[in-house]
Formats: structure tokens, sequence, C-alpha cells
């Protein structure tokens, strides 16, 4: 790794107490370690999760924020952004395709983190994995609250709910996603930046809590197996990056592709060569 670039990808590390094992500092085997702590807890206290949800029951009409504007907007905010910032990235390396001779506007590498991040945490093991197969009822299916299902505790598998069910969260999966966006912010805003996100990460994840679409539990465990998969891959695109992924090289690809798509518009504009001879 350049000494660019480990300036702006330092290694994650968070030592919980002075002179900790190395394998405990490792953020990954934390995110994994709260997984199955999160998980113990949840098995054993399982009412923890209708608790919690209770809060948020108006007697007699069930899960109210639902039905407040303010929070919809809340909720649109945060799913319109998981494929506006996809989209919006993928323009900006269109643009350094379309301009070759000028360099792109977001890294190219940084682009294929963003993306592979959401697809694989948040697309493959939470929406597909989990969520089309655990089978949980989400609150407001839950007769507790006024549904006609019975309540599932976390990791029970059930044939109650056949698709897009309750565990785990998607949306909490994608809110903690936001978090890759600190790879496109300079070092020095970086600390402003994680507050800012780590804040919408609970507003947007506790609004689906309220909105009786998701147990505690659903979110807690979305965030942890998510937050590791992040890591896991930020340490494989910035860490320990592999030659294909070099950033330089990436960009020299882009700009090849865009030079070539050049030569061949103009070529087919003007008729090609056997064309120009025959005129």
């Amino acid at each position: 790794m350049a000494s660019s670039d480990r300036e702006r990808f330092p290694e994650i590390r968070f030592e919980p107490y002075p002179g900790c094992p190395p394998l405990l500092a490792d953020p990954i085997v934390q995110c994994l370690i709260l997984l199955l702590v999160t998980s113990v807890f949840f098995l054993l206290f399982p009412g923890v999760d209708l608790w919690f949800s209770r809060l948020f029951v108006d007697p007699g009409h069930g899960f109210a924020v639902g039905r407040i504007p303010f929070f919809k907007v809340v909720r649109d905010i945060h799913r319109s952004a998981t494929w506006i910032i996809p989209v919006g990235m993928l323009l900006l390396l269109v643009l350094k395709v379309a301009m070759p001779w000028r360099r792109a506007l977001v890294e190219p590498r940084d682009f294929w983190f963003v993306l592979s991040t959401l697809a694989i945490a948040s697309g493959v093991v939470v929406n597909l994995v989990f969520k089309n197969n655990w089978g949980r009822p989400r609150p407001f299916n839950v007769d507790v609250f006024g549904g006609d299902l019975p309540f599932v505790g976390a990791w029970h598998m059930s044939s109650y709910c056949q698709r897009n069910c309750s565990f785990v969260s998607g949306e909490a999966s994608s809110a903690i996603w936001l978090l890759t966006l600190l790879v496109l912010v300079p070092v020095a805003w970086r600390p402003t930046a994680t507050r800012i996100i780590l804040a919408l990460v609970a507003i947007f994840s506790l609004n689906r809590i309220a909105f009786g679409g998701h147990f505690l539990s659903d979110v807690l465990l979305s965030w942890w197996m998510s937050l590791a998969i992040i890591l896991a891959l930020y340490r494989f695109f910035y860490i320990n990056t592999p030659a294909w992924l070099d950033n330089a090289r990436l960009e020299a690809q882009l700009g090849r592709t865009g030079i070539a798509l050049h030569r061949l518009f103009r070529r087919d504009k003007t008729g090609g060569p056997k064309a120009g001879k025959a005129a």
C-alpha cells in the first residue's frame, strides 16, 4: 500500500483495554463477538423484543408512527439513499469514460467498495439468506400487537412468513452501510462525518422498529453481521489490496475504455475506413 493510501485508509483497530490481545482488537472479531452475545441474550430473553416494540404501540391503534407523514419521509429518505448513492457514483464513472483525459471524480476502487458492501451485506446475506428463509413475522403481524400470527423469537425458523420477513432487518443493514461513505470523505472530516452517519443509522433503524416493521433483535443482529462484512471488505479493498484493485490501475483501465469508445464512435460516425475509400 502506498504511503498516501495508508494515511487515507488506515488499518482499523479498537483496543477495549490497554494491552488487550491483538485478536480482540480486531474490529471484525469484535463484531462477531457482539453478534454472539446479542444472539445469546435474545435467545435467553425473547420477551425483550416484545417489551421494546410495545413502547411504540398505541393501544387500539397499533404502530401509529407508521401513519405519521414525517416518519414516512424519514423512511423514504433512507430508502432513496440506498439507490441514489450507487447510481450517482456510477454516473461519475460513466463521466470518466466519456471524458477519459480527466481524472475520475470518484475513485473506481471506492465505487466498487461502496457497491460491493451494499450488494453482499444487505443484498445477499441479509435479504436473500435471512429475510427470505427465516420466516419470522414482523411485529405488526404478531397477535400481541393486533396481528394474526404468533410471536417468533430471534434465530427461530418458522413458516409463518414466506418472504421479505422480519429477521433480520434489511433497512438496518443498509443504514449501517452508510458508514462506507467515509472512504469518500477527507481524513480531517471523518470524525464529524462518522458522528453524523451514526446518528442517521440510529434514526433510520429505530424508525423501522417504531413502524412495527422489525424487532430490536432484527436491527442489532443486522448491524453486527453487516458491519463485520463491511470491515472485511474494507480490509480487502484498502489494506490487503490485490494488484487488480489498485486504484491507478482501475483508473487507467477506465481511461483506455473511454479512448477506445471515442475512437469507435468517430469511426462509425465517418462511415468507417471502407466507406471513406469508396467516397
